[in-house]
């Protein structure tokens, strides 16, 4: 595997720019900064909000890539750095979930073309915001386990969602709307109650963004019902309600900054 570290010792003139999952003002500051002044803005016209591509130049090249091929993609790329320009390549959510850059960047690489990668706020981040929810909960669950339901693209073996659902871990369940009763059989298969909550978030961040709350057992209604499919995630929170508080601000848990105290 080519270290990527060496390959962009120079000065990047790409960037995997992590879009986030809809609102504009969820972009880091570096993220708009690179948009704005870029030369060439190629993004995921189906994924990526307008609000975003807005922050363009205005005599900058936006181009959508959702007709592209990946040797297209390349070729726009490999174009922009030959003429001296500045390419963003601005992808939804974190370009490290789901985001298909490494293909991208083994191109760049072959073709001697530095490149970074900016993070964004990947969707689970989002939805767990905007319904103020935590997945990790003190003496519930301390672990979460972002996955999807293997449908057209299987998943490796040992992750079939019904295994990692046997962790009883908090989940994010991504790319999986399209069959809201599988995941709902996989998350009972894996020991989750029928209860147990679940969080809906449809089109993050955009205008007419959905959010509902459910349960493993009333998942594959709801989502049915409110016509929910792409760019729609599952959150499962079997920490939801339970546990204690955090030893953090406890008064009689001392830690390196404050001594413990008899609890007044």
């Amino acid at each position: 595997m080519p270290d990527q570290r060496a390959a962009n010792a120079a000065t990047p003139r790409v960037h995997f720019i992590g879009a986030g999952p809809g609102d504009p003002e969820l972009l880091t500051v570096k993220a708009a900064r690179i948009i704005g002044r870029a030369d060439l803005v190629l993004y995921a016209g189906s994924l990526v909000s307008p609000g975003i591509v807005a922050l363009a130049r205005p005599d900058a090249r936006v181009v959508d890539s959702a007709p592209l091929t990946l040797g297209q993609t390349h070729a726009l790329l490999v174009a922009t750095v030959r003429a001296g320009g500045e390419a963003a390549r601005v992808h939804t959510g974190d370009p490290a979930l789901y985001g298909a850059v490494a293909e991208q960047a083994r191109l760049l690489e072959a073709d001697g073309i530095p490149y970074a990668v900016v993070p964004g706020v990947t969707a689970a981040s989002a939805a767990a915001a905007a319904f103020g929810l935590s997945f990790t909960v003190p003496e519930a669950t301390q672990t979460l386990i972002l996955t999807r339901l293997a449908g057209r693209t299987p998943v490796p073996a040992g992750e079939a969602l019904a295994d990692l659902a046997r962790h009883q871990a908090a989940m994010a369940v991504y790319l999986s709307a399209g069959d809201p009763e599988g995941v709902a059989e996989a998350l009972l298969q894996g020991g989750y109650p029928g209860d147990t909550p679940v969080a809906i978030a449809h089109r993050l961040g955009w205008p007419g963004e959905v959010l509902r709350r459910a349960t493993v057992g009333t998942l594959a209604a709801v989502t049915r019902r409110e016509g929910l499919d792409r760019q729609t995630i599952f959150l499962v929170l079997p920490g939801l309600g339970r546990g204690g508080d955090s030893k953090l601000y406890d008064p009689s848990f001392g830690h390196g900054f404050r001594p413990a105290g008899d609890g007044t």
